[in-house]
């Protein structure tokens, strides 16, 4: 399988107080293409901006991005980007929310495709509705909904389920995995959720503290759906908390 994301020695520091903050010290890192990619560490130690630099979003002090061969600099359409604190328009239906970054005449029938994948994501019904009509759940649905549309090769997510409580995020997580496997996309994911990154990832990355390095790197091999309880899922989770220090 080819890689779809080559991330190659890259390095990021920022000014506070004066001061040079090392963020990013050096990680390296590749994603196959339909690979699902789960990045863990400890809170602050870089995760979100490791992020936004590999989607285009946060420039490198040292290093390169290359997605598909060629080297990342900016944002880009073939990559949609979802995060923790969420991006619905709230003056929007659902409909709209959906056919709003529908950008010219390739999609054909916006409307038609929004109600796809509104339907896809279990929001059928809810097409007329408006965000503040909805749960956190169905909000979240929306965004997800909303980068599917647009038929990304690559969808970055950071954190995007940890504002929900977690019978509804253990709900987004299997939701997320039925969505995908009707449609195959690459996926990173970053989460501080040990559980989330096991049942959702073909593969786990775990950054160290601040500067973040990676620090160690698990298989996922269990098919999916996954039993979190199971000896083996659990024993996973184990060695992964102890290279968190848990």
């Amino acid at each position: 399988m080819a890689d779809k994301i080559v991330v190659s020695n890259i390095k990021k520091s920022f000014v506070a107080n004066s001061e040079i903050l090392p963020v990013v010290a050096g990680v390296s890192l590749t994603v196959a293409n339909g690979e699902f990619v789960a990045i863990v560490g400890p809170s602050g130690c870089g995760k979100s901006t490791l992020m936004k630099i590999i989607a285009g979003f946060e420039p490198t002090d040292e290093g390169q991005v290359l997605i598909d061969g060629v080297v990342r600099k900016k944002p880009n359409p073939n990559g949609i980007l979802i995060s923790q604190h969420g991006s619905v328009f709230p003056w929007l239906s659902v409909q709209q929310n959906l056919m709003f970054g529908l950008i010219g005449t390739e999609h054909g029938d916006k409307a038609e495709l929004a109600d796809h994948y509104a339907a896809l994501v279990g929001l059928k019904g809810f097409e007329n509705s408006y965000p503040h009509e909805l749960s956190g759940g169905m909000l979240k649905r929306v965004e997800l909904a909303r980068a599917l549309a647009v038929k990304p090769e690559v969808l970055y997510m950071d954190e995007p389920f940890s504002a929900l409580d977690a019978l509804m995020s253990l709900r987004m997580r299997t939701e997320l995995r039925r969505v995908l496997e009707e449609e195959r996309h690459t996926v990173l994911l970053i989460t501080h959720d040990v559980d989330e990154a096991i049942q959702l990832a073909d593969r786990i990355l775990v950054l160290s503290t601040r500067p973040s390095t990676i620090q160690a790197t698990f298989a996922v091999p269990f098919a999916h759906p996954r039993k979190l309880s199971s000896p083996e899922a659990q024993a996973l989770k184990e060695a992964i908390l102890r290279e968190l220090g848990v």
